[in-house]
């Protein structure tokens, strides 16, 4: 199913799962709005663009910076997105934090900064795409599979993830009149570098082993059901997906 002549605006679009997504994409015509959060991304950002320019030349493709934990930054970025591309269709928010440590010794800050990455910019990012995607569009946005989990250690990351499936719910509801689909996809830990700082060896090992294969999920894993839900899954609204070869299940 071809994506030609739709914009998908992507956060967190320059690395890891945001830019795999951003390659599957692309070969189906989609123009790419990719966001990224701080100038570390911009070497990212543009190995990520000279990639696309050479395989999926006929899209176009902009990169926008900015910290989507205020409103009004997810406000200024969908202006641009939308001076830039005349529209938006698809949009799909891959931004998040993790935090690893017993509640207990979870500071004020810390759990502020969590909500904010987590929980807050999801909102707004939500909302703004209510406002601004098109009809038959799609509104995407990547939690965890820790949601299903009994387990310490995660207490405020799942949970500042945990309100995102509410706010799915909820805006698939409010936008079922316009055919906008609304979902959450669960992926279970995933191989990249936003994984291992919290994680030491054995931690690793027992995460490996709960899942299918003894293996970790990939991003290879997660964009094609992205793709999915952006094409022949349209009618899939309201869900969360769980994609974590058996890590965790409802």
């Amino acid at each position: 199913m071809s994506l030609h002549g739709k914009v998908a605006l992507i956060t967190g679009g320059a690395k890891n799962l945001g830019a795999e997504i951003a390659k599957e994409l692309a070969p189906l015509g989609a123009d790419l709005a990719l966001h990224y959060n701080s100038a570390k991304s911009k070497d990212e950002a543009a190995k990520l663009d000279k990639l696309l320019k050479e395989t999926a030349p006929q899209c176009k493709v902009r990169f926008y910076q900015a910290d989507l934990t205020t409103e009004a930054a997810v406000d200024t970025l969908f202006a641009a997105v939308a001076k830039d591309f005349g529209k938006v269709d698809i949009v799909v928010n891959t931004v998040g934090k993790v935090l690893k440590k017993p509640i207990a010794e979870i500071s004020e800050a810390e759990y502020d900064d969590m909500f904010a990455v987590n929980s807050k910019s999801a909102f707004f990012i939500l909302k703004a795409g209510a406002k601004h995607v098109e009809d038959g569009g799609k509104l995407i946005t990547i939690v965890t599979a820790l949601l299903a989990a009994f387990t310490g250690l995660y207490t405020a990351y799942a949970g500042s993830k945990e309100p995102v499936e509410h706010f799915t719910r909820g805006v698939a509801n409010e936008l079922q009149g316009r055919l906008v689909s609304v979902n959450a996809v669960a992926p279970g830990p995933m191989d990249t570098p936003f994984f291992y700082p919290q994680e030491s060896d054995e931690a690793v090992a027992f995460h490996k082993s709960q899942g299918m294969g003894g293996r970790l999920t990939q991003v290879q894993d997660i964009a094609p059901i992205i793709r999915f839900l952006c094409t022949e899954g349209g009618w899939i609204t309201g869900q969360t997906l769980f994609a974590n070869g058996g890590y965790t299940t409802r």
